[in-house]
C-alpha cells in the first residue's frame, strides 16, 4: 500500500495474476476506495513492488511477471495513474521483485528472485525509469523471495533470498 495520487491517503496496488493486470485502488479517505484503474502487465504477475524508479517524487510499480520471465515497470504520470508497462528481461520465473539502490547512486534498482533459475538478478536504474539489462547472482534452488537491506552493518545494500528446494536463504553481501 502507497499513496500513488499525493493526496495523504494509502492506496492499493494489486497484482492480478489470472488476467496480466495490475489495479489500483485510490483511497477516498473514508475506509472506501473508487473504482480501480487496471493496467496491462506481463503473463501471470506473481509479485509487485512499488517506489520512486524515475526520480520524481511519485510511486511507481514494478511487477515480478512470473509467465513470461520479466519484469514490467509502470511509471506514474503524477496524479496516480500509470504510463503503459516497459518490460525487461529476467531470467527464469521471477517469482518475487523488491526496489532499492545497490549501487549507491541514488536511483531505485529492482532486485528480482528467478526461481527456476536460481538466481537473483539485478537491473540497475538510470534515474529516469530506464533499467539495465538484469545481472545475475547465483543463490540456492528456487528463490521464491528475496530482499534487501544492511545485514553486516557497512552502510550497503545487501541481498537475503529464501530458497524453496532445500529450506535454505542465500545471503549477498553489497553485490
Amino acid at each position: 500500500m502507497n499513496d500513488v495520487n499525493n493526496d495523504n491517503k494509502v492506496d492499493i496496488i494489486v497484482a492480478n495474476y489470472d488476467s496480466w493486470t495490475v489495479s489500483v485502488l485510490l483511497n477516498n479517505g473514508t475506509g472506501a476506495f473508487l473504482s480501480r484503474s487496471t493496467y496491462s502487465v506481463g503473463t501471470k504477475p506473481q509479485s509487485l513492488a512499488a517506489g520512486d524508479v524515475n526520480n520524481d517524487n511519485e510511486i511507481d510499480i514494478v511487477v515480478a511477471n512470473y509467465g513470461s520471465d520479466s519484469v514490467s515497470v509502470l511509471v506514474n504520470r503524477g496524479d496516480g495513474t500509470f504510463l503503459s508497462q516497459v518490460t525487461y528481461p529476467t531470467g527464469t520465473i521471477p517469482y518475487s521483485v523488491v526496489i532499492g539502490d545497490m549501487n549507491g547512486d541514488n536511483n531505485q534498482d529492482i532486485i528480482v528472485a528467478n526461481s527456476d533459475s536460481n538466481t537473483i538478478g539485478v537491473l540497475l536504474g538510470t534515474g529516469n525509469g530506464i533499467f539495465l539489462s538484469q545481472l545475475t547472482y547465483s543463490v540456492g534452488t528456487g528463490p521464491l523471495s528475496v530482499a534487501v537491506g544492511d545485514v553486516n552493518n557497512d552502510n550497503k545494500i545487501d541481498i537475503v533470498a529464501a530458497n524453496y528446494h532445500g529450506n535454505t536463504i542465500s545471503l549477498l553481501l553489497h553485490c
